[in-house]
C-alpha cells in the first residue's frame, strides 16, 4: 500500500489502507482539529524528534474493555494499603513531561517531543485530553494520559517512578471511565504488562466498527475532577 501525504486540508485516507506495519500517512500538522479527526478514525501520530509527522493505524489493535480489567490479588492488596494519593486532571502537563523524561532516562526512544507535548496540552485545555496522577508525599510518582471521545478513551502513555504506580493509575482510570459509561480503552501497542491487566487484541476491522458505534459525538467533556484525598 502507498503511504499517503497529507495536505493542509484536515482529512485522512481510509485506515484500512495502512501498510502492514500500520503506517498510513505522512505530513499534516498537530492541530487539535486534525488530532480529533484522527482519533475518531483510530489513527494516531507517532514519530521521532526531527522526523516528519507519521500517522498510524495498527492491526491487530490492543484494547481494554473496562469490564474486563484484571487485578491480581497481590495488586488488589497493594491498592488497599498504598498511601498513594490519586487525582485526575490535576497535573496534565507534568504527567506528559514525566512520560517523556522517563523514557529518555531509561534510554528508550520517545515520540513525546516538545511539539507533541504542546499539542496534547492544547487538547487538555479544550477538554479532550485527560491525565491520572499518583502522588507519594506530594511528589508525582506515576500517571498516565490520553484522549477521550464520547465513550472511547485512547491511552497514550504512562510512567512510574515507584513500583506499581502506573498500574494504580490505570485501575483508577478504569473505575472513573466506568462511572462515565465509557465502553472501550485503546491501548494501541501490545505489551505483556497490559495483557496481564486484561487487554486483548482485536482486528483492525473490529476496532473500526467499535469506534463507529461508540463515538457518536466529538464534543469535549471538559475537565475531570477526582481526588482520593477528598473522596475518602
Amino acid at each position: 500500500m502507498p503511504v499517503f501525504r497529507l495536505s493542509k486540508q484536515v482529512s485522512f485516507p481510509p485506515p484500512e489502507l495502512a501498510e502492514e506495519s500500520g503506517l498510513l500517512a505522512v505530513g499534516g500538522d498537530l492541530s487539535s482539529e486534525r488530532l480529533i479527526a484522527a482519533y475518531r478514525r483510530g489513527i494516531f501520530p507517532w514519530y521521532g524528534e526531527g522526523d516528519p509527522i507519521l500517522w498510524w493505524f495498527t492491526s491487530p489493535r490492543l484494547v481494554l474493555f473496562p469490564s474486563e480489567l484484571k487485578v491480581s490479588r497481590r495488586l488488589a492488596r497493594y491498592l488497599r494499603t498504598t498511601g498513594l494519593r490519586v487525582t485526575v486532571d490535576a497535573a496534565f502537563s507534568e504527567v506528559i513531561s514525566m512520560c517523556a523524561e522517563i523514557r529518555t532516562d531509561t534510554r528508550r526512544e520517545t515520540w513525546i517531543s516538545t511539539e507533541m507535548q504542546q499539542a496534547y496540552i492544547r487538547l487538555h485545555d479544550l477538554g479532550y485530553a485527560h491525565s491520572v496522577e499518583c502522588w507519594s508525599d506530594g511528589t508525582l510518582a506515576g500517571g498516565l494520559y490520553g484522549v477521550a471521545l464520547d465513550r472511547v478513551f485512547f491511552g497514550e502513555s504512562m510512567f512510574s517512578t515507584i513500583s506499581n504506580a502506573s498500574k494504580i493509575a490505570l485501575i483508577h482510570l478504569v473505575a472513573h471511565l466506568r462511572e462515565r459509561s465509557f465502553q472501550l480503552i485503546d491501548c494501541q501497542m501490545t505489551t505483556q504488562h497490559l495483557l496481564r491487566l486484561g487487554a486483548r487484541e482485536i482486528t483492525g476491522e473490529s476496532f473500526r466498527e467499535l469506534l463507529r458505534h461508540y463515538i457518536q459525538s466529538t464534543a469535549p467533556d471538559g475537565n475531570w475532577t477526582y481526588d482520593t484525598k477528598e473522596n475518602s
